[in-house]
């Protein structure tokens, strides 16, 4: 089981040849990405390496600050991400947005971390992985969630002022389109989670049997780190939503936008 397949920086970069069949894709179906793509993969990689290189050295040298330092970093870029796709919102609901982001995201990280998988808090070998991949679902989740109720309230429009005009409260008439777009945020976890085991391995499990951990074991963590990132998911998109279309009708129930 400890017979680990070492990756030479030589076979490491091969990798990047399968890059060329995605390139030639895009131009033979005319999308115009090129630039996109290369730009995605080399801002991947040197983001990569640069936190490689920052594990090992906080690996070597674990202190509960550098630990808090880097789960801080990470809740501050996973909020920025989230507000840079959602340019036209007002302050309130990016306020909203933000601290639901970091409630969810940190509450279940530390809950997960303490009470799943019995390690310390503060124990960076746990909890950098593992808050990273918690997260990075919660940003992923709320930003589907928020483009999926601007795309519903811009092309709902006509619905809403009409609906206005004859009465109807601004909550009753914004909340479907709360918890619509909450659905289309958790849809791809949970299809995700029917799929596990059988079309595909994840990665938390591919990672652990490739260093050299036991299937069942590896097994336990990864249904629980995905029970961890659904409720995640959930509830910071709820949150993010919830309380934020509130932010967009003042007291006299006039809708006055994102």
């Amino acid at each position: 089981m400890n017979d680990i397949a070492d990756m030479t920086i030589w076979r490491f970069a091969l990798s990047y040849l399968l890059l060329l069949a995605v390139l030639a894709v895009m131009k033979k179906c005319r999308i115009d990405r090129t630039r996109l793509l290369v730009v995605a993969s080399a801002r991947m990689t040197v983001q990569l390496v640069i936190a490689g290189l920052a594990l090992t050295y906080i690996f070597r040298h674990p202190h509960p600050l550098f630990t808090i330092l880097y789960l801080l970093a990470m809740t501050a870029f996973a909020i920025h991400r989230v507000l840079s796709r959602c340019p036209g919102v007002n302050r309130r609901f990016k306020i909203a947005i933000a601290l639901s982001l970091a409630a969810a995201g940190l509450g279940t990280v530390f809950f997960f971390v303490g009470a799943a998988v019995g390690a310390s808090p503060l124990n960076p070998r746990y909890m950098i992985p593992l808050s990273g991949m918690i997260m990075g679902n919660a940003m992923t989740g709320v930003t589907l969630g928020m483009k999926s109720f601007h795309e519903s309230v811009e092309a709902g429009r006509e619905k809403i002022a009409a609906l206005l005009d004859l009465g109807v409260e601004p909550d009753r008439i914004l909340l479907p389109f709360a918890n619509s777009a909450l659905e289309t945020a958790i849809l791809p976890t949970l299809n995700s989670m029917l799929g596990m085991g059988i079309v595909a391995l994840p990665g938390m499990m591919t990672g652990q049997i490739l260093s050299g951990t036991l299937p069942t074991t590896a097994i336990l963590y990864q249904i629980s780190i995905l029970i961890a990132i659904s409720a995640v998911v959930c509830l910071a998109t709820f949150s993010s939503l919830h309380f934020g279309y509130k932010t967009l009708y003042n007291n006299r129930k006039q809708i006055t936008g994102m």
